[in-house]
């Protein structure tokens, strides 16, 4: 089981908002958004609802849509646009996962079996392509050519981490830039386009957007960080997933990065083997590198240094318990252990 990790971080509230506390904030706002996700989800195709909805339905944290809802929020929102941003930030985001699961040939997510092992690859492509081309459906509806304009050019941007990811497969070689390139632009730059789009429904200056949108990158860049030290030290129960997944789809991420730069010639043998080949075959050996360079320290400081840069983004940001609901998500990121 996976201890919290330890933080020098300051504390955003006083009362210490929990996730808990978080969600009631935005409970009205987040009902409506799973409403609006039911109501776009309808196809007369029954393959598609069917798929569709068990994705939707899977249990997911639902941060990306929650961050459009406590961003728009923060700077006192009236409207109703939020909740269509925040369906089609999580329509895109679910597209991606249906995405990778076939790419990856995962076949457990959240605990429950992914879509392509219950339907097969070729219908979770194509319903993700579905999720994508409703979303850009939902973006013409909300008719600014702004918003279209930061949400496609993050769906291009996470396409292209996507890419980049599968070049790093099997590559031993792969550096730590070059693996926070991935995270940037495959997980991160949603998160950036959901805080974003906050402040722009509610006309704040480029300052202000900007400053969002930073907010959201190194949140989204300490929560794949964490994702990445999970993987090798919480359980399967705890994550919903395999434990080493990563390694056995020969995925570089930064504990094993860090494990050969840091390990004996050896270790990093070892460590290399293991991602050229995949697999567990190694996983005993490569847990030893991992523990004794300390990289999932490492992992963790990197992960705890951007969940700082988050909070300190937030500075000029209006008091407010939206804000506080921001900040404590930034302390989530790096205390979680699911």
């Amino acid at each position: 089981m996976a201890t919290p990790l330890s933080s020098s971080l300051p504390e955003p509230d006083p009362d210490s908002m929990d996730l808990n506390s978080l969600t009631q904030l935005i409970s009205d706002d987040m009902k409506a958004v799973d409403d609006l996700i039911c109501q776009r989800l309808q196809s007369e195709v029954v393959l598609i609802n069917q798929l569709s909805q068990y994705i939707i339905n899977s249990g997911g944290k639902r941060l990306r849509p929650a961050l459009v809802l406590l961003s728009a929020r923060a700077f006192g929102y009236k409207g109703t646009q939020h909740h269509d941003l925040a369906a089609i930030v999580e329509f895109i985001h679910t597209a991606t996962l249906l995405h990778d699961d076939v790419v990856d040939a995962s076949e457990l997510r959240r605990g429950k079996e992914t879509a392509n092992s219950i339907w097969g690859n070729e219908a979770s492509v194509l319903v993700g392509d579905f999720l994508y081309s409703r979303a850009f459906q939902m973006m013409v509806d909300v008719g600014d050519m702004k918003i279209m304009a930061i949400l496609a050019d993050a769906t291009n941007t996470i396409a292209e981490g996507e890419v980049m990811q599968l070049m790093n497969i099997h590559d031993a070689d792969t550096t730590e830039q070059r693996y926070l390139d991935v995270i940037h632009s495959k997980t991160a730059k949603l998160f950036e386009a959901g805080t974003r789009l906050g402040a722009l429904i509610n006309n704040m200056d480029t300052e202000t957007e900007q400053t969002m949108a930073a907010y959201g990158m190194h949140l989204g860049t300490a929560f794949q960080l964490i994702d990445d030290v999970l993987d090798y030290s919480a359980s399967s129960d705890e994550m919903g997933k395999n434990i080493g997944d990563d390694l056995a789809e020969g995925k570089p991420t930064l504990p094993l990065i860090y494990a050969m730069r840091q390990g004996t010639a050896e270790q990093a043998d070892v460590v290399r083997k293991a991602i050229e080949k995949g697999g567990h075959d190694n996983i005993d050996a490569v847990m030893s590198a991992i523990e004794s360079t300390g990289a999932i320290e490492y992992t963790a400081n990197a992960a705890e240094q951007e969940a700082e840069k988050a909070i300190v983004a937030l500075e000029n940001i209006p008091a407010s318990p939206y804000k506080d609901a921001m900040l404590a998500l930034a302390r989530f990121s790096v205390n979680r252990t699911y």
